[in-house]
């Protein structure tokens, strides 16, 4: 199983200006991966922005974001937007995409949480286009730089059209931030669908999990503030499983390979760079 972490983008009080410092750390600490969350209604860096920033500043490990909100954005300019992500780290960047749970996330006018999964299924074909370098706007012009390639899609969601959506589009499925019991038939569900589908070879699975090692207090805080929006039963439900500690840590990541997650991605707490080494002597 892969590991990754995530950049603190969505840290409440962690510093923007620390996300390339931190890409970088991790890179050299040995994480293959490095992922954002993604949140506009919240005091945080926009995911786009943290890819952007670990794109400059890293050279090998994949960007991966667990997940945009594809259906908050007009489809050409997300897939402008993340084309030149991709073009900037060399084609290090895989798309995780998901419809959005919370209402205050849709802030732009016309694009509301109504059928906006109809919408992103249908923004998909728009991305392709894009990405395949056709003109936008009604003018001869592409929104893509030559070279520009079809990036890799994932999919989040805990809904059979997320499995769908992989099975069609995807090379595989991002699991939510809750205990990897709750995972396992969300995991089942994508491989059944990509069976289905008659794909070759099997999905990329991702596991997500929060993890606090050094100020667990604080960082348990701050998972509870992300969350407290969707009620004190789901924050309570992922604030404590967070894995803090050095024991929890390897706890969850075994959870997680047990029920065949082929990556794992560790998110961050607290903006504390430190974080990045104490949890490399740990699992890499």
């Amino acid at each position: 199983m892969r590991i990754g972490i995530g950049l603190p983008n969505q840290v409440r009080g962690a510093e923007p200006a620390v996300i390339p410092f931190w890409a970088a750390a991790a890179e050299r600490a040995g994480f293959g991966t490095l992922a954002t969350v993604g949140r506009i209604a919240y005091p945080g860096v926009m995911d786009t922005v943290a890819l952007a920033a670990a794109a400059a500043s890293t050279d090998s490990a994949e960007l991966l974001a667990t997940v945009v909100v594809g259906p908050v954005w007009p489809p050409v300019l997300l897939a402008k937007e993340v084309a030149g992500i991709d073009a900037v780290s060399g084609g290090r960047l895989t798309l995780g995409l998901g419809v959005g749970l919370r209402p205050d996330d849709f802030v732009v006018g016309g694009l509301g949480m109504a059928a906006r999964g109809r919408r992103l299924d249908e923004d998909l074909d728009v991305y392709r286009r894009v990405w395949k370098g056709e003109p936008v706007g009604g003018g001869p012009n592409p929104a893509v730089t030559p070279g520009a390639r079809e990036i890799p899609l994932m999919f989040g969601g805990g809904v059979a059209a997320a499995y769908e959506r992989v099975a069609r589009h995807g090379t595989g499925y991002i699991g939510p931030s809750v205990p990897a019991a709750m995972v396992a038939p969300l995991f089942e569900g994508t491989r059944a669908a990509w069976a289905e589908a008659g794909r070759a070879g099997a999905p990329r699975l991702v596991a997500i999990a929060y993890f606090a090692l050094g100020d667990q207090e604080q960082g348990r805080g701050n998972v509870w503030d992300y969350y407290s929006i969707s009620g004190s039963d789901v924050a309570g439900l992922i604030t404590g499983g967070v894995a803090a500690g050095p024991d929890g840590v390897r706890e969850t990541v075994k959870a997680f390979a047990d029920i065949g997650a082929t990556d794992i991605i560790l998110n961050p707490t607290v903006g504390d760079q430190a974080e990045i080494a104490r949890l490399a002597d740990i699992v890499l």
